[in-house]
């Protein structure tokens, strides 16, 4: 259901200095949101749903395969929120800075999925919902859906993350990599590029190592083996005729720099990379134990960005600390990208764990976010 309407559309601007994590300050920035369906007259039925990197408000648009079976809208108000340093409406480096009336460019400062959420919590306050029946997310969404039941543990019920834990040296190092080839792109100008000349060969070669991370060996070998180029190059020939493989990167290469910033790119990879419950926090273990919604965290078995077993340890830590946590599997030869590829076969998984009712937790005194926030 790509073509769902949204009943209710628009920006919430945060009025003043938002300050950020790291100690720098955005000046009353906005976040575009989307709203599809109602909320209830209990405010009991919001579903937050947060997207992946490259993902928006919109939710329909990029997880068609949730509406209407996962997310009734006749039964739940989902909301989407675009994150802070996105391209898709909410203020990001191709906004202008207040200060200089240029777009913020290279200079727009570091986010954290901490940043994120908070800025999230604050629109959702001003849509006038009070607590979320569920908030659901995939990769980067999966950590903003574990940061929400960290930080806001009395305003979520039940917290559900795919694909999503700390990223590992690899998923690092894969970061890194993919930043380097915007960085080294001549046209990126330390970020002051104009509309009309941004590095779309470093973004498509970024874009091109991050879906090499996204898939897996075996979905790769099934799909194009060494086959060559189905438009008929010779690879044997010269260094610029392909085998398939690299025809498929350089076409989701090509599709992404139409559709995307590379400036939003760098700021969003960067946040991905320093995601880590226990900042703020006197201990990983002592984040975890704030958690009060029931989890459940799905490895994808062939993701090899965020591989099963670390889904299942970060399940096994978050048990340790007395929260509620379940772990499953999603049987996928699509890598990370399972969850979007494979919604079909996550459908079941989602639809069990928001229909599920909540278990009542031992009562515990109210928990504000921390005060670094």
């Amino acid at each position: 259901m790509a073509n769902l309407a949204p009943t209710r559309e628009g920006d919430v601007t945060l009025e003043g200095a938002f300050r950020l994590e790291n100690g720098a300050e955005l000046r009353s920035p906005t976040i575009h949101y989307a709203v599809y369906g109602e909320l209830n007259p209990r405010c009991d039925n919001a579903v937050l749903v947060c997207h992946a990197l490259s993902g928006s408000a919109r939710v329909p648009d990029w997880w068609p395969q949730l509406f209407p079976g996962v997310l009734d809208t006749a039964r739940y108000c989902v909301i989407g929120a675009n994150v802070i340093g996105s391209c898709y409406g909410s203020t990001g480096p191709l906004s202008p800075d207040p200060a200089t009336g240029e777009p913020y460019g290279g200079g727009f400062p570091l986010v954290s999925i901490r940043d994120m959420v908070r800025a999230q919590a604050l629109v959702l306050d001003r849509l006038g919902v009070p607590r979320l029946h569920s908030v659901i997310g995939g990769s980067i969404g999966g950590m903003q859906a574990l940061q929400w039941a960290v930080d806001y543990p009395d305003r979520v019920e039940r917290a559900i993350a795919i694909g999503a834990a700390p990223l590992s040296a690899m998923g690092l190092a894969l970061s890194h990599v993919q930043r380097q080839a915007i960085r080294l792109d001549p046209a990126w100008r330390a970020g002051r590029y104009g509309p009309d000349d941004p590095p779309v060969a470093g973004l498509a070669l970024a874009r091109a190592i991050a879906m090499c991370s996204y898939k897996s060996a075996e979905l790769f070998r099934r799909r194009f083996a060494r086959r060559p180029d189905r438009s008929g190059e010779d690879p044997c020939c010269s260094l610029a005729e392909r085998f398939d493989i690299a025809g498929y990167l350089d076409h989701q290469g090509e599709k992404f720099i139409a559709r995307f910033d590379a400036n939003s790119y760098l700021v969003l990879s960067k946040a991905m990379d320093t995601f880590d419950l226990a900042r703020g926090y006197d201990s990983e273990s002592d984040a975890l134990r704030r958690i009060r919604a029931r989890v459940l965290l799905i490895g994808i078995s062939s993701d090899w960005l965020f591989p099963p077993q670390e889904v299942r340890e970060l399940a096994h830590r978050i048990r340790t600390a007395g929260a509620p946590c379940e772990y499953t599997e999603l049987k996928s030869s699509h890598g990370h990208d399972g969850f979007l590829a494979d919604a079909d076969l996550l459908a079941p998984f989602l639809t069990a764990a928001i229909w599920r009712p909540t278990v009542s937790a031992v009562p515990r005194p109210h928990l504000a976010p921390a005060a670094s926030l």
